[in-house]
């Protein structure tokens, strides 16, 4: 089964590829955004460096910064567009299955060719805000219900997404829910583990963007700070400006940290015995996922409903239901720094119960069977 996939280079599909590394597939990759070759996936077979037609080697970023009406006029006259490229490896690799991640990236620009070889199967993987976020804007709506209905197959990262796929013109067959990237290394995880009862850490997801809200959880930190001594508070992946202010306020213990790689994210979340991740638009964030393997205690907003799939309120974790009051989520941290009990008996379920599902071979296997049930 030859099986082109088309997606941005991202460490969500790096992983989820590597899933078919060794399936006995003939996997090939679509860069989609040309950003050239990736040693990590020299496994598979790369489509890279078909975009530049002028200063192929360098010049360009001069060019667009400093002339970007010569560039725009530049690109237009000489690069090749995405179709062109998409149809020439279309027509070269006579694919079994097309499979692309993330809506807006990989779907929209391919689509035209995809309904020009509609006998030829298509998979999507839906990401993140692809459709939950994306289907209250109308010009991305008009294109979710012009791919929707051309796609044949859908992964999924939550329940949510499936269904809303199904009110926006998905007819095709969904091949299961699974973690973006794939499943876990939960051998990696034990690694960097320290016992529970030696652990202080508060990780607290630093994103204030268009969906992150790191702020409200600052701010409740901030209301409940004489309650916090026998606490650190480590805020990770902060790029806003507006995040880095807190460096001066009264939580005590505070250290606020900018994007890490992963395996350093890792460390953090296995010394961490409360997890908090706020956002107001997500599937099922990956590192929520990976604070379930890590033994920590989540509290995770839940929009949509996709993080209530996982997380039993109160049971398991805390579900975040307004990611802007400030309040509620105080109320949230207020509770698991009261009560180790709650902690204690949260992670003793995830580990019991969540963690057998996220293991990367069990994944793995699932995934694999997923591709295979698909007859081009």
């Amino acid at each position: 089964m030859k099986i082109l996939l088309v997606s941005m280079n991202s460490i969500h599909f790096r992983r989820w590829s590597d899933q078919l590394r060794d399936s006995g597939f003939d996997v090939y990759w679509f860069d989609i955004l040309d950003q050239g070759y990736a040693p990590s996936m020299s496994w598979m077979t790369q489509i890279t460096g078909w975009k530049k037609g002028f200063l192929k080697k360098r010049g360009r970023t001069f060019v667009k910064n400093k002339l970007p009406r010569l560039y725009n006029a530049l690109v237009h006259k000489y690069d090749t567009k995405v179709e062109d490229a998409f149809e020439k490896s279309i027509e070269e690799i006579q694919p079994d299955l097309v499979h692309s991640f993330a809506l807006y990236v990989s779907c929209t620009p391919i689509l035209n060719v995809m309904k020009r070889y509609e006998d030829v199967p298509w998979a999507y993987s839906s990401w993140g805000s692809d459709l939950f976020y994306y289907r209250n804007e109308p010009e991305h709506l008009k294109d979710i219900q012009d791919v929707l209905p051309r796609v044949n197959y859908m992964f999924a990262d939550c329940e949510r997404d499936q269904k809303i796929a199904n009110e926006l013109g998905f007819k095709g067959n969904h091949l299961g829910v699974f973690p973006g990237g794939g499943g876990f290394d939960l051998a990696l995880f034990e690694k960097y583990k320290i016992p529970f009862i030696e652990r202080k850490i508060i990780a607290v997801k630093g994103n204030q963007n268009r969906s992150g809200r790191a702020i409200p959880v600052l701010k409740a930190l901030e209301n409940l700070s004489q309650k916090l001594e026998d606490f650190e508070v480590v805020v990770f992946g902060v790029e806003n400006p507006d995040v880095l202010k807190f460096k001066e306020s009264k939580i005590p213990n505070l250290s606020i940290k900018g994007l890490m790689g992963h395996d350093e994210l890792i460390k953090l979340l296995c010394e961490s015995i409360i997890y908090i991740g706020n956002s107001n638009s997500d599937g099922m964030p990956n590192t929520l996922l990976e604070s379930i393997c890590a033994g920590a205690f989540p509290i995770q907003s839940n929009p949509g409903g996709a993080t209530a799939e996982l997380i039993n309120d109160g049971k398991n974790g805390l579900l975040i239901e307004d990611c802007e009051n400030v309040e509620h989520i105080q109320e949230m941290i207020l509770k698991t720094i009261s009560s180790k009990i709650l902690l204690k008996k949260g992670v003793a379920h995830n580990k019991a119960h969540i963690l057998p599902t996220l293991d990367r071979h069990k994944v793995t296997q699932q995934v694999i069977k997923a591709y295979t049930s698909i007859n081009p």
